[in-house]
Formats: C-alpha cells, sequence, structure tokens
C-alpha cells in the first residue's frame, strides 16, 4: 500500500491535507492485507488487496458499517472514513476508524448477546440488501424478496451450488441430493414467520472485536436483512461462543422451538463459501450436511 494513494483519499474525503507519519503492517485475515496508519487524523485501520477482487469490494463492506452502525446498538462498530476501488497501479482499498484492543470486561458476552439481538430488532420490510456485496470475495444477490425460505433457497444455497458445480468437480450425486434439499426447505425453516433481521451476515469469532473499553465490537461485515437464525448457524460454524451470549440474547428476544436443529442448515452456506472460496475438505463437509437433511 503506497502512502499517497491513501493521503490522496483522505485528503479528498476529510477535505485537508491529512500528515501520514507511519503504516504499520497487522493481520488483515485470509484475503486482505492491513495497517494501521499514524496520521494527523489520529490513527486509522486501513486494508487493501492487490489480487483479481471485485471492483466494489471495500465500497459494500463500508454500507454495511453505515447500516450497522444505523442501528444505535450496545455494540461497538467501526466508523467508515474512506474507500477506492482499484486503480493501475493501485489497489483497492478501506479505511476505518482504528479499534485498539482492550481487555474483556467481565460482562463481555452477556453485553454481546443483548447487542446482537438489538441488531437484529432492527428490521425492514423484505429480505435482502440494498446492494449486493460479498461474503468474503463471493458475490452476496440481495435481491428484495418478500419470502425469506425463497431467499435462502434462490439468493444463498441455489448461488453456492451453482458456483461450486462451475468451478468445483461436483458429483453427479451430490448435485441431485443438494437439489432435493432446496426443494424441501419449506418442511425445515422458519417454524413461524418472523420479521426481517440485520445481520452481520459473516459472524464468526475472527470478526468479534473486543473494543479499547473492553466491551465487543464487530468488523468485517457481509451484512443483509435475513433470518436471525442464519446469523447463529455462523456463530457455531467455528464456535468460540459461550452459553452466556444465547442467554443473554434470548433475554431480549427469545429464539423460536427447535433453532439448534436448523443451525446446520444455516452453517450450510457458509461451508458451500468456504469450498468455493479454498476447496478441499470443505466441500466433504457441506455434502456430509446435505445429506443428512436429504
Amino acid at each position: 500500500m503506497q502512502i499517497h494513494h491513501l493521503k490522496e483519499a483522505l485528503d479528498e474525503t476529510l477535505d485537508t491535507s491529512v500528515t501520514i507519519d507511519h503504516l504499520e503492517t497487522v493481520s488483515g485475515g485470509d484475503i486482505n492485507e492491513a495497517a494501521v496508519a499514524e496520521t494527523s487524523e489520529g490513527k486509522l485501520f486501513v486494508k487493501w488487496n492487490r489480487g483479481d477482487v471485485p471492483d466494489d469490494l471495500f465500497k459494500r463492506e463500508a454500507e454495511a458499517l453505515d447500516e450497522m452502525r444505523e442501528a444505535e446498538t450496545n455494540l461497538t462498530i467501526p466508523e467508515p472514513i474512506c474507500h477506492r476501488s482499484p486503480k493501475e497501479e493501485r489497489p483497492g482499498f478501506l479505511v476505518t476508524e482504528h479499534l485498539e484492543s482492550g481487555r474483556r470486561v467481565p460482562d463481555f458476552d452477556e453485553q454481546l448477546g443483548r447487542g446482537l439481538a438489538q441488531l437484529h430488532n432492527h428490521s425492514s420490510d423484505q429480505f435482502g440488501f440494498k446492494h449486493d456485496n460479498y461474503c468474503g470475495t463471493t458475490p452476496q444477490s440481495n435481491a428484495w424478496t418478500d419470502d425469506w425460505v425463497d431467499f435462502y433457497r434462490e439468493h444463498r444455497l441455489r448461488h453456492q451450488l451453482e458456483l461450486a458445480v462451475e468451478q468445483r468437480s461436483v458429483r453427479d450425486s451430490d448435485r441431485k441430493a443438494f437439489e432435493r434439499l432446496l426443494e424441501r426447505l419449506d418442511a425445515y425453516l422458519v417454524p413461524e414467520p418472523e420479521p426481517p433481521a440485520l445481520i452481520h451476515g459473516d459472524l464468526w469469532n475472527g470478526n468479534l472485536h473486543v473494543a479499547p473499553d473492553g466491551t465487543p465490537a464487530l468488523i468485517d461485515p457481509a451484512a443483509y436483512y435475513g433470518h436471525r437464525e442464519a446469523e447463529i448457524g455462523m456463530m457455531e460454524l467455528f464456535g468460540g461462543f459461550s452459553s452466556r451470549v444465547y442467554e443473554a440474547y434470548e433475554e431480549v428476544r427469545p429464539l423460536q422451538e427447535g433453532w439448534r436443529d436448523r443451525l446446520s442448515l444455516y452453517s450450510l452456506y457458509h461451508v458451500m463459501n468456504h469450498y468455493n472460496l479454498f476447496g478441499g475438505h470443505w466441500g466433504d463437509q457441506a455434502f456430509d450436511i446435505v445429506r443428512r437433511w436429504g
């Protein structure tokens, strides 16, 4: 990341001449590179990608952060400052406020559970989002849809299956089993209709941060208005969330009976996404889930 590219974007966005003293590289996850910038405007967090990624990747992430901030929960959501698409020798990048890592407060898990319930109380008239966005670098179609099962079937699971058939070696028997599952989703999901909930969309333990004051912060969203059990399906896929989180969540907004039984159907979307992004054993794990339900 060249400092002059960052300065140019900050100068334009903040309408002032920003001095950048230092860029310190930090972990950026599996996909992006990242750094903390010491500037005349304070510390800022910068992440970028030099590879072949979508031009609007960071723009869509900034929109998701803004939407989550508008929900006004007790969770800390970093403010996006500016973003740029890749251009010639310049990588695409996103600049947000920098959150120093704090030490967890004693009731961190309870605050997280209550904050997630508050986030999920932020609703919309339909399932979807104002723009398509990305989970990792995989496109997410967020076309507004009245019915949750229709949305999840077409814009989440079927999309991932089509990508896998195109990009990976999917056996015909596995494809047919997946298609049978898609036909039966109405029998498995949503015992009682619920209003769309704003969800983070990619909430695993690595996207949970400890804010400077020791309270929960969420980063790297793939947000949309979906069913809140879809959020918990991702949380359970990699673990790292204690029972106290769910107990506090249900104090604010109880989950429907049998929610734990449905989580593997919601984790399936993310397992398939990992298969399409990384290949390997993720395919076996995905089709094992399909066969259990099919």
